[in-house]
């Protein structure tokens, strides 16, 4: 489903045939194909994995990168408060400005641009097949049904992006032409063209499909459900929560569940029975990484580590501090998450002791964030400094769910060129999946009155948070260790000064004392230092007390999501749904002022309720809304 070039192939194949029959002085330009050339069952199949291929947001560098990333890390995390920009000041600077909510339309990096971008060339690659498929003679009536619908569903998808971005957006169905200012008329702010698609796609799509990516009937009634959610249709909403929980399966038909938790993020076990959708990701198939994940390329430790560049991305103390439980219930603190810290290793080198947290945290948090001292994959223990670009600007984490594990580097990991692409990856984008569907669940509930209810989801979330099968543990840093001791006298054969077959960053596992010791350093007389590191002290528990008031029950469902989907692109998006992101963003960011300095510098951080709820519209699309007779059919949101 990724193979993007398939098209460009098909397409020049065809017109070389084409070409071939035709008079020389009676050919069409070259690299292009009419759409009636193109009207016959491959030709139809062609565009609609074109139409496929843009749900990463990345088609080439035209389309954008990091901007367009269909896990929309910088509008829906790092504008969320999840995350910082990272790396260091002035490296692609205006990802600040748009986390700070100081961009204008004018966008002089261009970031929402691009994003506008990508999703219409999306919008206008499904279009194409809908308008090409009418034109075909051996497309059968059931391929027929088939091919619209999951068009449609497409059109649905690229346009709800639009949506959530900017709010009142362009809809364009297949009988638009392109020509300049017109495909704007149909500019709203209603959900009903969206809706509509999706209800199609819905009612037509199979149960399952012969390849993992395409969307299946459950995928689009999900996509339905999470417009009606955005709407507060809560009791439209509802029974199609139901449907899925109870009935939905996979494209490939395995009935939703929850897996182990990092599953969820390892390109080994992707499409697995939590994935309601994904965009789908590979390597080292056309070269060039181009199929890989992207949009996330920039998102990885700066050197020594996965990717090996370039450090953006970098967790918020505010999210760290929602990992904190309670050491007797297990339980967050939803109210006083943030009057303490998890301590980290800011200003501490990489060769100096640091000891980690002591206090008892959520298990997810370490799937999510990469921290010093806990183990990261099978990369070993995080080393802190070593893998930051600019600790003291953008602070002490690194993100953790787009990387892949040593052992997967050059299989699951792009082997070709330099600099941040062999960062690419084979990591699927999670556009949705099943535990979205049970906190969607969870809201719907509380949202019509049965706050209860709404636990008994919150908590099936967070029995498979409990499962120790799915925690990080001490024995994940084994396989690349430079040994494995199970006594001190095993251990003592290491330590001795003579001995050299380990150099410092190297470490050992200690399963005598379930700890894994890192050589920090060997003194000039070849004594060790060494910094010992205990497993993350993990304590989470279900709710038990039943709930009665609703408010609460609120609080709980949202700060579950928090948890549960952390830097995956939904929070901001969350916020604005909710009505409440001025309050929670402005509280960020009277509190994160005190912990980085980018909040003040040059300019003031704050959200302005009334505007900053959808990004402006760039000023370059407005531009091309004229008409021939000079009207602007394309006009900017409030406040800018």
């Amino acid at each position: 489903m990724r193979y993007k070039r398939l098209v460009l192939h098909i397409m020049t194949a065809i017109l070389i045939l084409y070409a071939c029959t035709k008079d020389k002085l009676n050919q069409p330009a070259l690299g292009l194909v009419d759409e009636a050339t193109l009207a016959n069952k491959n030709g139809v199949e062609g565009l609609l994995i074109g139409a496929y291929s843009l749900l990463d947001g990345v088609s080439s560098d035209s389309y954008g990168g990091w901007s367009s990333a269909a896990s929309n890390w910088i509008y829906g995390s790092i504008c969320g408060s999840e995350a910082y920009k990272g790396s260091y000041a002035g490296d692609i600077d205006q990802i600040n400005v748009l986390s700070k909510f100081t961009s204008s339309p004018s966008d002089a990096g261009g970031d929402l641009d691009r994003k506008w971008v990508a999703v219409y060339a999306g919008v206008a690659r499904a279009n194409s097949v809908l308008r090409v498929m009418r034109l075909a003679k051996d497309i059968l009536p059931d391929d027929t049904v088939q091919i619209h619908a999951e068009a449609v569903f497409l059109r649905a998808f690229y346009h709800f992006e639009a949506k959530k971005m900017w709010n009142k957006i362009p809809f364009v169905d297949e009988t638009v032409t392109y020509s300049a200012g017109n495909y704007y008329i149909n500019n709203d702010t209603s959900w009903s063209f969206i809706e509509s698609d999706l209800k199609y796609a819905m009612d037509s799509l199979p149960l399952t499909q012969a390849s993992v990516g395409r969307a299946n009937k459950y995928a689009a009634e999900a996509f339905l459900a999470k417009a009606y959610m955005f709407q507060h249709k809560y009791w439209d909403a509802k029974p199609l929560l139901k449907d899925l929980i109870e009935n939905g399966k996979t494209a490939r038909g395995d009935k939703y569940e929850l897996e182990k938790y990092g599953d969820n993020f390892n390109p080994e076990t992707k499409n697995g029975s939590e994935s309601v959708f994904s965009a789908q990701t590979s390597v080292n198939d056309f070269g060039s990484g181009a199929n890989g994940n992207f949009g996330d390329g920039l998102n990885f430790p700066s050197s020594g580590g996965p990717g090996g560049c370039c450090g953006f991305f970098q967790p918020s103390q505010w999210l760290v501090n929602h990992f904190r439980t309670d050491t007797a219930t297990g339980l967050p603190d939803l109210d006083h998450f943030n009057d303490g810290v998890v301590e980290n290793d800011e200003g501490y080198a990489s060769d100096t002791i640091f000891t980690p947290y002591t206090g008892t945290l959520d298990p997810r948090l370490d799937w999510t964030v990469g921290r010093r001292g806990v183990p990261y994959l099978d990369w070993g223990p995080h080393p802190g400094m070593k893998w930051i670009v600019a600790q003291g600007y953008m602070g002490p984490y690194t993100p953790r769910k787009n990387t892949f594990k040593e052992s997967q580097a050059g299989k699951y990991s792009n082997v070709e060129g330099s600099y941040w692409v062999p960062g690419l990856t084979a990591n699927n984008v999670n556009l949705i999946r099943f535990a979205d569907i049970l906190l969607w669940a969870a809201e719907a509930e509380v949202e019509t009155g049965y706050p209860d209810k709404a636990r008994d989801y919150v908590n099936r979330v967070r029995a498979r948070a409990a499962d120790s099968s799915g925690w990080v543990k001490n024995s994940d840093n084994e396989l690349n260790a430079k040994a494995v001791t199970r006594n001190q006298a095993e251990f003592d054969v290491i330590n001795v000064p003579s001995f050299t077959g380990i150099q410092p960053f190297d470490w050992v596992v200690r399963k005598d004392l379930d700890q894994t010791w890192v050589l920090l350093s060997v003194k000039p007389d070849g004594t060790k230092v060494w910094n010992a590191y205990n497993p993350p002290r993990y304590k989470i528990e279900i709710y038990k007390d039943p709930w009665t008031d609703a408010d609460f029950a609120r609080k709980a469902v949202r700060y579950e999501r928090v948890l549960e989907l952390a830097m995956e692109g939904h929070r901001f998006f969350d916020l604005v749904r909710w009505g409440i992101a001025d309050q929670e963003i402005n509280a960020y960011f009277q509190k994160e002022k005190t912990r980085r300095d980018f909040l003040k510098e040059p300019t003031e951080a704050t959200f302005t309720k009334g505007k900053n709820e959808y990004f402006p519209i760039p000023q370059n699309e407005i531009d091309l809304s004229v008409d021939a007779h000079g009207v602007k059919h394309l006009h900017q949101n409030p406040g800018y």
